[in-house]
């Protein structure tokens, strides 16, 4: 049996992972049940880079300690990938005991070796990012990969010798087109980078101590990013005396990563590993990020989508299905809640959940529930055949490559074919005409049809797999991925199991108020969650502001001048309002409560300092006080009429 060594990055969990994390992990999954059904022994190992200065100040932050901190992230972070089936075989801590000895070990073997020696940092400093820059490398004066300010610092460090192994670099990927991928990273990386020159790489700090200590120097911990990057060595014992797993499964197949630490992952892991004399990994895939609207997730900004609401309201498979189909996984994609309703709705609901339905449904209704035998073939059979035990091999092409997108429209292809054979061979028609044997062929083609979809689904969509061969009466698991390249294989006489529709279509109005309250409402949760790990003294001190806390605020009195309702949301109101000399334009949540004509004229507290945001495609410049109890909520004004504009303090 082959070996496959798959990998995703060791996550950062300065804070809970959003769907730009998720992606990577669902993709490496996917293609672990993919080699799986090929046969392969597959290890998929994922993890936590839970040390640096960036992970000590937010726990300060929060009134704990790093450990206390990176525990509970680590701890949501495990549940998230139950939730989403992921199947991982090792979760490497940076702050498990084994890989700290592991990193000492290899450290000292570096410094040993004359790889590592001890000089004096003075540069810029990212702390986001836990990374140092040059002045040519900054954009626009900043962090080239966050885009945040660094800082000058000086101190005493450690080095890595990177400089050494700028030809050798060089030389692996003019030698090793595939060693990269998709092409356009790897430009990126020699000419930005190798062609360039390369600098010594620091890899110890000592203007904080949350790290792993320097074995020969223990002032200083080990810089982060090294530390991360040989959790692919230690997840497998390398470094232990129990290196079995090193030995069996090394060199990686494929790690994958984002595409803002592919730099890391292609400059400084091949250094490292050439100066351990370890052989390299054989593909490195950096793929694009999910952006919000054309813009990248960020909590600062406010557009954080979080994939737990999505799945508890729509289910795995439909969350990794949209992953993997809507996006191409080598470039950056704009995610946006209406096309994961309306691709759930055109490719879940009408393409396959409806051929599952309605195929089954037949069978039950026109043959007592049993697969009947194909007897007499007819025109659009041979086709249909054709296209279902070549699509495999096209969807392998695309697997290898990567391109999971592309392979999932392979499978649809199939989809799309069988829903038309229905239409082209009209069963109902058939029947009225005691057709039975043409009837009969038409619902074991759909049958036979239905069995290889739900095989090369299954790598994307277990659940859905699973669920569609028990309504076709399949109870046993053990599949493989060639029982989807031959015709024929499902027996005659099976009994179906009609159940209740796999993805049933939605109202897209309605679910984006739905999704949009289940992602506020997580994020409420989360920030109390925070506040009370803070401590019982802290939360106490937390009910009360200051003085200065409230002149941040500014609160003005201001006139409807007209009201409607929003064009995109059933709860919600567009006011223009008067402020002085001003016209304001603002949302609000009322619509339950008031009647656009009856708010005309009111005056009303405005919080007018208020950062604008876009609430579902419509601006809103402020905010609006309500009070509200056991739901009955009325806007908040003053006692006397008193012009807009008035400052209210």
């Amino acid at each position: 049996m082959k070996n496959y060594y798959i990998t995703t990055p060791i996550y950062y969990p300065s804070d809970n992972l959003h769907i730009g994390h998720t992606y990577t992990t669902v993709a490496a999954d996917t293609l672990k049940r993919y080699k799986k059904l090929m046969g392969y022994d597959v290890m998929l190992v994922t993890g936590s880079d839970e040390h640096g200065q960036k992970i000590q100040e937010k726990a300060k932050e929060n009134g704990v300690s790093p450990k206390e901190y990176v525990d509970g992230i680590v701890k949501d972070i495990k549940e998230l990938w139950a939730m989403l089936d992921i199947s991982y075989d090792a979760f490497t801590r940076t702050t498990d005991i084994e890989h700290e000895k592991a990193v000492q070990k290899i450290f000292e073997k570096l410094y040993n070796k004359g790889d590592i020696y001890k000089s004096y940092y003075e540069g810029l400093y990212c702390t986001p990012c836990e990374s140092f820059w040059t002045e040519s490398q900054l954009v626009d004066g900043k962090c080239p990969d966050c885009g945040r300010e660094v800082h000058k610092t000086k101190e005493e460090a450690y080095f890595f010798k990177l400089s050494k192994y700028r030809d050798d670099l060089i030389k692996l990927f003019e030698e090793n087109p595939e060693f990269l991928q998709p092409e356009s990273r790897k430009n990126e990386m020699l000419n930005n980078f190798l062609n360039a020159g390369l600098e010594d790489l620091c890899v110890s700090r000592t203007t904080f101590d949350w790290g792993v200590k320097v074995p020969f120097d223990d002032k200083h911990v080990v810089y982060v990013w090294l530390d991360a990057l040989l959790c692919y060595l230690t997840a497998l014992g390398y470094g232990t005396e129990d290196d079995e797993k090193f030995k069996k499964y090394w060199p990686c197949d494929v790690h994958l990563v984002g595409k803002e630490i592919v730099r890391f992952h292609t400059i400084i892991w091949p250094a490292v590993l050439m100066a351990l004399d370890i052989e390299l990994p054989k593909k490195v895939f950096g793929h694009g990020w999910i952006l919000f609207e054309n813009d990248k997730m960020s909590k600062s900004k406010g557009n954080v989508i979080y994939p737990e609401p999505i799945i508890e309201l729509y289910g795995i498979d439909s969350f990794r299905y949209f992953l993997l189909r809507e996006f191409s996984f080598g470039q950056d994609g704009s995610f946006s809640r209406e096309k994961f309703l309306t691709r759930l709705n055109s490719d879940l609901a009408n393409d396959l959940g409806n051929l599952v339905s309605r195929t089954v449904t037949m069978v039950e209704k026109y043959n007592y529930g049993l697969i009947p035998e194909a007897l007499k073939s007819g025109e659009f059979d041979d086709e249909l055949k054709e296209l279902a035990i070549n699509i495999p091999e096209k969807v392998e092409e695309h697997m290898d490559k990567l391109d999971f997108s592309g392979a999932l429209e392979e499978i649809w292809k199939l989809i799309r074919r069988t829903n038309k054979y229905i239409d082209e061979t009209t069963p109902w028609v058939l029947a009225k005409e005691g057709d039975s044997e043409r009837l009969n062929t038409v619902l074991y083609n759909l049958c036979e049809s239905l069995r290889i979809t739900s095989i090369l689904i299954r790598p994307f969509m277990e659940r859905t797999s699973d669920e569609i061969r028990r309504q076709l009466g399949f109870s046993d698991k053990n599949i493989s991925w060639d029982d989807g390249k031959v015709w024929g294989q499902i027996s005659v006489g099976q009994k179906v199991n009609r159940g209740n529709p796999i993805f049933p279509r939605l109202d897209i109005k309605k679910e984006l108020e739905r999704l949009d309250e289940a992602n506020s409402k997580l994020i409420e949760e989360r920030n109390v969650k925070k506040g009370k790990q803070k401590g019982v003294e802290t939360e106490v001190e937390e009910n009360y502001i200051t003085i200065d806390d409230f002149d941040k605020i500014e609160l003005k009195v201001a006139e409807v001048l007209s009201a409607e309702k929003h064009p995109n949301a059933d709860k919600l109101l567009v006011l223009q309002l008067k402020v002085g000399e001003e016209t304001r334009q603002v949302v609000s949540g009322i619509r339950k409560y008031y009647s656009p004509e009856d708010l005309v004229g009111k005056k009303v507290v405005l919080v007018s300092n208020l950062k604008p945001v876009k609430l579902r495609g419509v601006e809103s410049y402020g905010m609006v006080l309500a009070a509200e109890k056991d739901g009955v909520l009325t806007l908040v004004s003053t006692l006397e009429d008193i012009p807009s504009g008035a400052t209210i303090s």
